[in-house]
């Protein structure tokens, strides 16, 4: 077996496209009830008619063209990094450049999108409903021809390049940030009744918010899922095969992650790693490095002695390890210190600050950090998928159910019921269960009875065969051997290529009706 170090290595090797960043304008109110911009810039001069410009305008149609060809590599590369596909079955293409407004509007039924469309569909949308890009999709050839770019369309989402509130809800938050940063300064001194009033003050109105959609969103998979059925469309065909989403088919996934926030959370690791292998369950403990507790070699090693992971978790969790470039690029290199003294793989910032343009200066294989919805968090948003995915060569691990905090101390709620919605949400979509629970509140009884009641539903989940329950550092390294995979015809049938082959299982996509239902080979 490797050293931990040349484990870390290996982990952290791989490339994935950039994908350049949308900027907004001028916003107002759209029909979702969040900000939208309304200016658009200028169309380029097309010259006066009968001018004899005709090879110039030949030159821009050319142009056109390429920019286009080079658009649909994208939304091709989009799709083939999700389901891993055949690329012979990518084969999108944009109806016209797309415009540089931005704004939401629809891709079909609840499917919410955020970013730009087509000069065309922009001047056909109507004010009174968001305009619904399916009705322009065309099928030609069996190409796909689509009024936007699913490709920026995705990464909007998972990067959160949306607005994320509506100026009614900015008024009624209290000053917003500052009112943040003035509690994080105070935060430490006040009392735990009082600090969870001022949460829930800082909160209020969060069910009133539409999108990301509460308690799961699957905006990304829901746009996904629309190209994967008009792609069997436009191919006239009956099934497409792509790389089944986990090892060995396993329907979905599970992470159990633990984030260590005070001496007393620290204190009490021993007694939750022995709650966790009372379930069968190993874990990762993400830790402070600095100001929160002493971290002695002698606790890292119990970690790792007992088979569980090690992470770290921002620097010292003061909250603003994002509130400035400078700030943050020089905690970045005691965050990468402290990583590489541990052989930690994985990150995660304290309180899901986050932004997901600046995760390149971090040198992990994957980061915890960013919310599927965020609703209840100091930072709202969401990345709206409950799938892995790059952000360039670090892989992000969406945290997609509520973490314990907020369910105990802002719902109040001591049942599992929330987070079984949750988990039957994600495993219907065959994504990654991400739970977050911090020692520091199942210490308390009835905190502690209803994480024990959590892991024997996860238990028994994993006992009928619907989840593979794994630390993170697994899913690092199967979805990056996953998304270096090809499936391969041969004959009649397909096979997979690539390292890890032997866990990797073919599946095929059908259309039944409008839906597309996903089946691992030989379980229909």
């Amino acid at each position: 077996m490797k050293p931990e170090t040349e484990q870390r290595a290996d982990l952290t090797r791989v490339g994935a496209p950039l994908v350049g960043r949308v900027v907004a304008r001028r916003v107002t109110v759209d029909p979702f009830g969040v900000q939208r911009p309304v200016e658009a810039t200028a169309r380029p001069s097309e010259g006066p008619r009968g001018s004899g410009n005709s090879c110039i305008g030949l030159a821009a149609s050319r142009r056109l063209r390429q920019g286009l060809d080079q658009e649909s590599a994208l939304v091709n590369q989009t799709f083939l990094d999700y389901y891993r596909c055949p690329e012979s079955f990518a084969n999108f293409a944009l109806t016209d450049n797309p415009g540089k407004i931005q704004g939401f509007f629809r891709f079909g039924g609840d499917v919410v999108c955020y970013g730009s469309r087509s000069a065309r569909a922009h001047a056909a949308e109507g004010h009174e409903q968001p305009y619904d890009a399916l009705d322009d999709a065309t099928i030609d050839g069996g190409s796909v021809r689509l009024p936007f770019d699913p490709a920026e369309i995705t990464e909007n989402l998972r990067r959160e390049r949306y607005p994320r509130s509506s100026s009614h809800e900015k008024k009624e938050r209290l000053g917003g940030e500052a009112l943040s940063f003035a509690y994080r300064a105070v935060r430490p001194a006040l009392p735990v009744v009082l600090r969870r009033y001022l949460q829930r003050l800082y909160l209020r109105g969060w069910e009133k918010l539409v999108f990301p959609r509460w308690p799961v969103d699957l905006t990304v998979e829901g746009i996904l899922e629309r190209l994967f059925g008009l792609t069997l469309k436009a191919h006239a065909i009956d099934r497409i095969p792509f790389i089944w989403f986990w090892p060995d088919g396993a329907p979905a996934c599970a992470i159990v992650t633990h984030d260590v926030e005070t001496l007393r959370g620290r204190n009490f690791c021993s007694r939750l790693m022995d709650l966790d292998d009372s379930a069968g369950i190993k874990s990762s403990f993400q830790i402070v490095p600095e100001q929160r507790y002493s971290v002695p070699t002698s606790l890292l090693d119990g970690f790792r002695r007992r088979g569980f992971e090690i992470n770290v978790h921002d620097v010292n969790h003061d909250g603003r390890l994002f509130a400035s470039r400078e700030r943050f690029l020089r905690r970045a290199k005691a965050i990468n210190r402290y990583g590489k003294e541990w052989a930690a793989i994985g990150f995660r910032s304290g309180g899901l600050y986050r932004n997901p343009e600046w995760l390149d200066d971090l040198e992990f294989a994957y980061d915890m950090s960013i919310p599927n919805v965020a609703h209840l968090d100091p930072q709202r948003g969401g990345c709206c998928t409950v799938v892995p995915f790059f952000i360039g060569r670090i892989l992000e691990l969406p945290l997609t159910t509520t973490q314990d905090y907020s369910l105990f101390h802002i719902l109040n709620e001591y049942s599992i019921d929330l987070w079984k919605r949750q988990i039957a949400l994600i495993t219907e979509r065959h994504g990654l269960v991400s739970l977050l629970i911090h020692p520091d509140y199942v210490a308390e009884r009835r905190a502690g009875d209803t994480y024990r009641a959590l892991l024997d539903h996860l238990a028994q989940l994993r006992a009928d065969g619907l989840l593979w329950l794994a630390l993170p550092r697994e899913v690092n390294q199967w979805w990056r051997e996953r998304s270096l995979m090809k499936v391969v015809r041969d004959g009649d049938s397909w096979h997979i290529e690539g390292r890890g082959k032997e866990r990797a299982r073919l599946a095929f996509g059908t259309l039944r009706g409008e839906k597309v239902v996903l089946t691992v080979e030989g379980r229909d």
